[in-house]
């Protein structure tokens, strides 16, 4: 089925020098989308690419001592291998240097000056190298660049500009009229408030304080300016040719469907490129999303500390489909979030271990021990028929639910409804409990039955996953012997239809893998701080992390930085109020014992609970606790937590509670679960 054409692109990635995880989030993120079409019909497009004109680049290449050329030869070859070591499809990689496209620059520059869109004239302004920007003084923040935040200085010479207040009105008007156009929908806001709606000034696209960029060829002084460069890589990539001799992949591609870049430079490309566009008679991208930031959760990013993050470090301690995963699944779609090495490895643990990995593995396993391997879908439901209908129907809804967050591009609200789905599938084994039915002779058939509506549950499952996690998809669909399934079977079914996708009589792999084994987070942190220690020896570090240059540490996700207001200075630790003294025998009244969530949900009407159904040994008890700010119902869903089960119930909210999990609370009262440092049993006793 072919839905049509769907061309998405990124920024292109600017090579003064290597990028940090939080740069390559966008790879991963754009790739996520792009696989995620194509197997959903549509003929897709993929562009990414380098950004590689510029003063900043001539002037790290004379640092360097090479040629410019030389230096982002290096630099682009290092970004399309980073890009390559994520597993991204890309259809086209394009590079600012290549020839084809320094030409088209060269002709659009002419054609809008020939029009008359573009005046020779002469800039003086405040001036940021890094973001090679003219400013004005009103539009310094604090006396600095608004974009980056760095030092400015004056500067003055000839260059051109191009009329952007001429099409200023026409571009309020498309926004308007296309509330698609820009997304979400606070880039929109901030954009038509702080740029257009005051009035746009004319914009310098020529430079002539130095020389590494596309000459203007019938003024060769001048350089083309570096936004009007890169913004046409979207159209010279697929074959634009500025004197109407434009390819026909051009012709079958553009408009882009997705421009999709940080949110630092949607001015650019909401306001700038659009213009461009307009000026030169071509159809607007039908949307631009402006992404948020992966930042650094222990501080800012800093080569001289040693800390910054590359993609190639997590892929070497968690592999690329844990990187993947992370990046996509925490980053909200609107605010910034935040990455550390406790929480990728908090993340690999609970989700790709427990949830995941674990559902498959204890499958595959069962399958082999009552059965030989082989799967068979007798259809037996004896009194859990509606059990089994909760799970087809969970399995079918699957679908509809991801493709609707992909739909606007909520892509981890999308990996979070297949993990739904995952989680069903565990909680459906410990309602079936096919250890038990094994044991009765009468109840084969029911466990053939349980055993097959797992193995289709997971093929369902790693089907959706598999643009988001290419490899561990088709790791599964090995263990499980079974090809992934097409969107097309996944749209069109219902729950009696998607119930049965598992070849019934299929034979899993004998002995299945382990698709992610846990991880001790002490040892891997070891080995972090090993890693981070040689980086900053070989920065030559002087001082402590954080403490050097006068940098302040960024703050993590809103939190108040480490000792603040805290009454310490700085070191992980606080102090609270003593409470009497009490005697072991009245300790020993205590029951504490592990427990495994089964199934969460909100409390109705209220800000702060969370109803929980608790497995702890045989039994399941009913606790109401106050983590809802912290956790979400999804989250807590197969969790092993501590327990206190001997606390007499009590109502909440109108529900009985019949214990109490354990939390630890920060200063700033901040909670979190304690959960067990090793794999244990539900009802393991806390001694």
């Amino acid at each position: 089925m072919n839905k049509g054409k769907y061309y998405i692109t990124t920024a292109i990635a600017y090579t003064s020098g290597k990028p940090h995880i939080g740069n390559s989030y966008e790879i991963v993120l754009a790739d996520s989308i792009a696989r995620f079409k194509r197997k959903d019909g549509y003929d897709v497009f993929f562009q990414t690419g380098t950004d590689e004109h510029g003063q900043k680049i001539e002037m790290k290449a004379g640092e360097a001592g090479v040629t410019p050329k030389a230096y982002v030869d290096g630099v682009a070859e290092t970004i399309r291998e980073i890009c390559d070591s994520l597993n991204t499809s890309y259809d086209k990689f394009i590079r600012t240097t290549d020839d084809y496209h320094e030409k088209q620059v060269q002709k659009i520059f002419k054609r809008l000056y020939e029009k008359g869109d573009i005046y020779k004239g002469a800039y003086e302004g405040m001036y940021c190298t890094p973001c090679e920007s003219f400013w004005t003084e009103s539009q310094l923040a604090d006396g600095k660049c608004p974009d980056c935040g760095r030092e400015v200085k004056p500067a003055k010479e000839e260059a051109y500009f191009f009329k952007m207040s001429k099409y200023a009105d026409r571009l309020i008007k498309h926004i308007n009229d296309h509330p698609e156009f820009i997304q979400p929908v606070s880039r929109k806001n901030e954009m038509m408030n702080n740029f257009l709606l005051p009035g746009l000034q004319d914009l310098c696209v020529s430079r002539t304080s130095f020389k590494w960029g596309i000459p203007v060829d019938f003024d060769e002084k001048h350089v083309v300016y570096v936004w009007l460069d890169a913004l046409t890589n979207y159209i010279t990539g697929i074959g634009y040719d500025a004197e109407g001799d434009s390819t026909e992949q051009y012709k079958k591609l553009w408009p882009a469907d997705l421009h999709l870049i940080g949110k630092d430079i949607i001015r650019f490309h909401t306001i700038y490129w659009p213009i461009f566009l307009m000026a030169l008679e071509e159809e607007l991208p039908k949307q631009v999303f402006g992404h948020p930031w992966l930042l650094q959760g222990d501080g800012k990013m800093s080569k001289s500390k040693g800390n910054v993050i590359y993609a190639e470090d997590l892929v070497s301690f968690f592999g690329v489909d844990a990187v993947r995963y992370f990046v996509l699944h925490e980053m909200p779609f609107e605010n910034d979030g935040v990455i550390t090495w406790e929480l990728m490895i908090e993340r690999f643990n609970s989700d790709l271990a427990n949830t995941m990995g674990n559902l498959v593995n204890r499958t595959v396993s069962m399958s082999n021990k009552y059965f030989g391997g082989v799967a068979v879908n007798k259809n037996v439901t004896g009194d859990q028929a509606d059990i089994d209908a909760d799970l087809k129907e969970t399995a079918a809804q699957a679908y509809r639910k991801v493709a609707a967050k992909m739909d606007d591009l909520r892509v981890a609200d999308a990996i979070s409804e297949i993990f739904t789905l995952f989680k069903r599938c565990n909680k459906y084994i410990d309602e079936t409990m096919p250890w038990a039915l094994a044991k009765d002779e009468a109840q084969k058939d029911r466990l053939s039955t349980v055993l097959y509506n797992l193995l289709n549950g997971i093929l369902v499952g790693a089907s959706l996953l598999e643009p988001f996690m290419p490899e561990t998809a088709g790791k599964i669909a090995e263990q499980i012997n079974a090809p992934l399934v097409g969107f097309d079977r996944l749209e069109q079914g219902d729950a009696d239809q998607i119930g049965v996708l598992y070849p019934s009589g299929n034979q899993v792999v004998e002995k299945p893998e382990i698709l992610f084994a846990r991880l001790k987070p002490e040892e891997v942190m070891e080995k972090v701080e090993e890693m981070l220690a040689e980086r900053r020896a070989e920065a030559g570090e002087a001082e402590a992390p954080g403490q050097e240059s006068g940098e302040k540490p960024a703050e993590d996700a809103g939190k108040k930085e480490e000792g603040q207001d805290q009454g310490h200075s700085g070191s992980d630790c606080m102090d609270i109020e003593a409470k009497p003294e009490i005697s072991y025998d009245d300790f020993a009244k205590c029951r504490f014992q592990v427990g495994e969530i089964i199934d969460c949900k909100e409390v109705p009407k209220s800000k702060k609970l969370l109803c929980s159904q608790v497995k702890i040994g045989s039994s399941v008890r009913q606790i109401l606790s106050g983590i809802k700010q912290y956790y979400s119902p999804e989250e807590m869903v197969g969790k092993k937590v501590m327990v206190l089960v001997n606390l007499a119930p009590r109502k909440m909210a109108g529900l009985e509670s019949e214990g109490m999990l354990l939390c630890a609370e920060d200063a700033d009262g901040n909670l979190a679960l304690m959960t067990p440092e090793k794999a244990m049993p539900a009802g393991a006793e806390i001694c």
